[in-house]
């Protein structure tokens, strides 16, 4: 398993990922705009081949961006309807252009409708952004929630909904990002290996094998079950060192690319993490 985390932006594409590099990540993510608005300036074709060449030097084994915050794919409103599939159609082709391996996104919410309907909605949103951003753009990662309020995707059952109700001839494209904290927070306990076995088991039942592209490696402030999400260190949280032990020995996500997204001054957030995370590899593949 990659390890890395959400890295920073602000300085520059490029910029970011000597960051990354200089805090031991393997991988990084990165929003490819703002998170908090809907448009920003298209991305510079000389800083994209900037961002791929630095990727490159420094052997930043994989890429990921994260979509903005104010996407809501399950919406019954027809105009935030219309801006999340514009939107989500401007982070493909921006990903895209970026040279990234996948694109990030919260589902939104349901709105009170039955899973079905919302599953319904946003397989369909999906592939109208898909139709509109083209044919190269990266694989779609559908990220769950922490259960709270109306929000839609909290569990593999709901994620499911929505690939199940994609064409064929999209399913390739579109995967799961598991974040460790949200899952816990939404009721799978992850504090222990048994949890992430059940966890997966639940993804391969209801999601399909293999479908999973990333994982946010959070821990949690919070109790398992109480739909809040609050990232911790990890080891400090109720996820704590077992958990994540257990995580990196589950064959499932030997592959699969692990990003931090700590709160936290920088550089020592993200250098302390990554480092826990390493030693807690270390001592998976001891053991296997």
């Amino acid at each position: 398993m990659l390890i890395g985390a959400h890295v920073g932006v602000a300085g520059g594409y490029p910029q970011a990922l000597e960051y990354a590099h200089q805090v031991g990540a393997e991988c990084a993510q990165i929003f490819a705009k703002s998170p908090r608005q809907w448009h920003a300036r298209n991305v510079d074709l000389a800083v994209a081949d900037a961002f791929q060449a630095m990727r490159q030097d420094l052997a930043i084994a994989a890429v990921v961006t994260h979509t903005a915050y104010l996407i809501n794919l399950g919406t019954m409103d027809p105009i935030l309807r219309d801006k999340s599939i514009a939107a989500l159609t401007d982070e493909l082709q921006r990903a895209q252009l970026l040279g990234a391996d996948a694109v990030i996104t919260h589902i939104g919410t349901h709105g009170g409708t039955t899973t079905e309907e919302t599953a319904a909605r946003v397989a369909s949103a999906i592939k109208i952004a898909f139709s509109s951003a083209g044919a190269s753009t990266p694989r779609l990662l559908l990220e769950n929630t922490a259960g709270a309020g109306t929000t839609f995707g909290n569990g593999p059952e709901e994620i499911g909904a929505v690939l199940d109700m994609l064409p064929e001839t999209l399913r390739h494209r579109v995967g799961v990002c598991i974040d460790s904290c949200h899952a816990h927070a939404a009721g799978h306990d992850l504090s222990s290996a048994s949890g992430w076995v059940s966890l997966m088991d639940a993804i391969d039942k209801h999601c399909g094998i293999g479908v999973i592209g990333a994982v946010h490696a959070n821990d949690s402030m919070f109790a398992c079950g109480e739909r809040k999400d609050r990232h911790a260190w990890i080891g400090d949280g109720t996820i704590g060192y077992e958990g994540f032990l257990g995580m990196f020995c589950e064959p499932r996500l030997r592959d699969v690319a692990a990003f931090t997204e700590m709160p936290g001054e920088i550089p020592i957030k993200d250098v302390e993490n990554i480092a826990r995370l390493k030693r807690l590899r270390d001592v998976c593949e001891e053991h296997a």
